[in-house]
């Protein structure tokens, strides 16, 4: 697979999977043998992505990933994007807020045959707590 390739498939990757929930897309986007990095015990497999994204499904609403930045070389494409969304059911443990947010994350990608195999992200999680109303804001002095 080319460059482009890989950055196409990401994008729908990141599209149909994490903001659409299509869980059939993950039979065809993520390797059988996918592995999340970021979800610390997590076992690899499909059926894991697919667990996270019904737990994600049932506590966010109006979830948007806007790309602002992709890069790609060999095997692997970052993307750096904006996420928002409504915290509209339990999600991370929260009973909803009714809230939204705001936040950057960094996400790498690792592709084989067309295939996400590999996943790591980083995110804001402090500023998703604090706008969700977990964790107070620090007012500025």
């Amino acid at each position: 697979m080319s460059i482009e390739d890989n950055k196409r498939i990401v994008r729908r990757f990141i599209e149909e999977i994490f903001v659409k929930q299509d869980e059939a897309a993950v039979d065809e986007l993520a390797a059988r043998d996918f592995t999340p990095h970021s979800w610390p015990g997590v076992k690899p497999g499909t059926e894991t992505l697919k667990q996270a994204m019904r737990r994600v499904s049932a506590g966010l609403a109006d979830v948007s990933m806007k790309i602002e930045d992709m890069i790609a070389e060999g095997d692997r494409v970052a993307v750096r994007l904006t996420a928002h969304g409504t915290h509209r059911g339990e999600f991370m443990g929260m009973p909803a807020s009714g809230r939204s947010y705001t936040i950057s994350e960094t996400h790498i990608f690792r592709l084989r045959d067309g295939q996400v195999i590999e996943h790591w992200r980083d995110a804001d999680m402090l500023g998703l707590m604090q706008q969700l109303g977990t964790i107070p804001m620090r007012k500025a002095s």
